[in-house]
């Protein structure tokens, strides 16, 4: 498919602008829409079109009328959980009646696919079963995770109304180069950001708490293989199957930089998810797809694009 024209919505932020580069390199004409409000300038590849606009805004309609685009990954969200829990009403307008907007552009201009970046690690709340596969009962504990499952059963409406073609693929925690170190979400990006300006980064609880961490280009191969190929399934998990805890995570970064920085320990977050790892098998047996990257190699790689763009 080749060719194809694929509009990425959130194109200029941290997953959007990796998948954007890995379609460019595989031939596809892209087309990058993003507000701006997490994304940067940087991070849009120079061969993709590009418009500053809001998934809200009217004038998205606009933009599919004169780039028609074959299909669509939608990246564009309010990202954080804890931002979730604090402004609830905020999250919903921008990631449930944005999706909304969008997807009424997606049945007026017959778009192929859509291809839905969703949530696994906030989805299950906290799932008896570890890892837990897409038939797990879906009990989100943030308005964030509320949200993405909310934005999926609107996927399906328009698919039963409107034969909308989707696949919504249920990220674990993503991490990588261009992540954003200095918002509520992304705790390596954090940490490594903190250790390498030799500042005390906060550990929220006792760090025990533990997450299912992705590298971004896995991510990104994996949202390449969704428009590609059809699959009779329409939520995939999209992780390692592994857990780590934040405390790995800090010591692994804490080793890499050979920082002697200790980390301070801060209150619970309510609302967090306590234990989660996301079965990946279905994505391997529909898309064949399997995560590539080791976390220490992965994060080895994110501490070095942190060294060269945070002086």
């Amino acid at each position: 498919m080749p060719g194809n024209k694929v509009l990425v919505t959130g194109g200029a932020g941290f997953i959007g602008s990796h998948i954007a580069d890995l379609l460019i390199e595989n031939g596809y004409s892209v087309v990058i829409i993003d507000n701006m409000s997490s994304g940067r300038t940087e991070n849009v590849n120079r061969k993709a079109s590009f418009y500053k606009i809001d998934i809200l805004s009217k004038e998205l309609g606009k933009v599919f009328e004169k780039e028609k685009p074959d299909f669509v990954v939608h990246c564009a969200a309010q990202i954080s959980v804890i931002k979730s829990l604090k402004e609830p009403v905020f999250d919903a307008e921008n990631n449930i009646l944005g999706s909304i907007n969008l997807f009424e552009c997606c049945v007026r201009h017959k778009v192929k696919k859509i291809v839905f970046a969703s949530t696994g690690g906030a989805l299950y709340g906290n799932p008896k079963k570890i890892p837990s596969g897409e038939d797990t009962p879906v009990k989100p504990l943030s308005p964030y995770g509320v949200a993405k499952y909310c934005i999926e059963q609107y996927l399906s409406y328009y698919n039963r109304l409107y034969n909308l073609n989707y696949l919504s693929l249920r990220f674990a925690n993503v991490y990588g180069p261009r992540q954003d170190p200095f918002g509520e979400a992304g705790v390596v990006a954090i940490f490594a950001k903190k250790l390498l300006s030799n500042e005390v980064p906060t550990i929220n609880g006792d760090g025990n708490q533990t997450r299912d961490f992705v590298f971004v280009r896995d991510v990104a191969e994996a949202s390449l293989l969704a428009i590609e190929k059809d699959v009779p399934e329409r939520e995939i998990n999209i992780s390692t199957a592994k857990e780590t805890s934040v405390n790995e995570i800090f010591m692994i970064i804490k080793n890499a930089i050979k920082s002697n920085i200790q980390p301070k320990h801060g209150p619970e977050i309510k609302g967090e998810v306590r234990r989660i790892a996301l079965d990946n098998s279905l994505a391997g047996k529909q898309l064949g797809w399997k995560s590539k990257t080791s976390i220490d190699d992965g994060i080895r790689e994110t501490i070095e694009w942190f060294r060269d763009n945070y002086k």
